[in-house]
């Protein structure tokens, strides 16, 4: 698997539907970093299945908590943007995901999967990658799960809040640190203060 942290997420120009609504030509991931974003970037298997919508509504009942932090959630599988834009007109209780606003990408030639290496070729869908993008474009965290487990949307929340600490303050974010915890600097002194 490519380890993309500290790397150029890979851009991409592709068709999307946007606030569960408006299909679009082009969506470019540079886009949005060039209007100074951070990206949370998720993939998901297959519209129309069973763990997926769980997700999409998770992360779409969390979607003011990203937006307060600068956040741009794009959610992105291997279905076309008919596809995404049939299931996002489905109902809830029927197994749709009717409500959710952020960007779904349409990544109908697999190459946004591929690029990102979370593409299983046997099955042609992709794992359940995350990857959190600064607002320069550089990867910071990636999580990929195999097909049938879940994401924790507040640990992606988490995350966003301790990269962006550390951009604020220069302190490290120790294990299990959330907003308003200590953390530490990047040396002895500070581990010693940490565990003191």
């Amino acid at each position: 698997m490519t380890v993309l942290v500290g790397k150029q997420a890979p851009d991409f120009d592709v068709k999307a539907v946007l606030n569960g609504t408006e299909i679009v030509n082009s969506f470019k991931l540079s886009e949005l970093t060039l209007k100074g974003k951070y990206v949370v970037l998720f993939f998901y298997p297959k519209d129309f299945t069973f763990v997926c919508p769980t997700e999409l509504h998770a992360f779409q009942e969390k979607l003011d908590q990203f937006e307060s932090k600068n956040v741009q959630l794009v959610g992105v599988s291997v279905d076309s943007e008919f596809s995404h834009f049939a299931w996002l007109n489905t109902e809830k209780n029927k197994g749709g995901i009717q409500g959710v606003k952020y960007p779904l990408v349409a990544d109908f030639n697999k190459t946004i999967a591929r690029d990102y290496d979370v593409l299983d070729e046997a099955s042609g869908a992709a794992y359940r990658g995350l990857f959190l993008i600064d607002k320069k474009g550089i990867v910071q965290h990636q999580l990929v799960n195999n097909m049938p487990l879940g994401r924790n949307v507040d640990e992606a929340l988490r995350m966003v809040d301790a990269l962006q600490y550390f951009e604020a303050n220069g302190e490290v974010c120790p294990a299990n640190w959330r907003a308003g915890e200590k953390a530490m600097t990047a040396n002895q002194a500070g581990l010693d203060n940490y565990f003191g």
